[in-house]
């Protein structure tokens, strides 16, 4: 299963799901296979194609949770609370928005 934040909000796809195409938001990507590990990576944007034969991800960026440098991710969302300085801060919001979903896919818990 392979589960994925769309600009239409979150999908799951299971084996034989109808063809489709996405645009990615930045969010987090999660592949579930029976019996093994979760897969989990922070995705920035991008597109998903389900096909017949199984899905792909063209992602404008895309980290492993298990490559995230957790200290980078940390000091990165630091630096974007910091940064905010009001509601029109779109800039310093998407830069949080980037570094919560980085954090959250290396497995650490962030405050809403």
């Amino acid at each position: 299963m392979v589960i994925a934040r769309t600009t239409e909000g979150e999908i799951g796809i299971l084996p034989g799901h109808a063809p489709v195409l996405g645009e990615l938001v930045t969010g987090l990507l999660r592949i579930v296979v029976p019996g093994g590990p979760e897969v989990v990576a922070a995705v920035h944007g991008g597109f998903l194609s389900v096909s017949a034969t199984g899905v792909s991800v063209l992602a404008d960026i895309a980290e492993l949770g298990t490559d995230i440098d957790l200290q980078r991710a940390q000091d990165a969302y630091d630096r974007a609370q910091h940064t905010i300085t009001g509601d029109d801060d779109a800039e310093a919001r998407a830069q949080l928005e980037r570094a919560v979903t980085r954090l959250k896919a290396k497995g650490v818990a962030v405050p809403a």
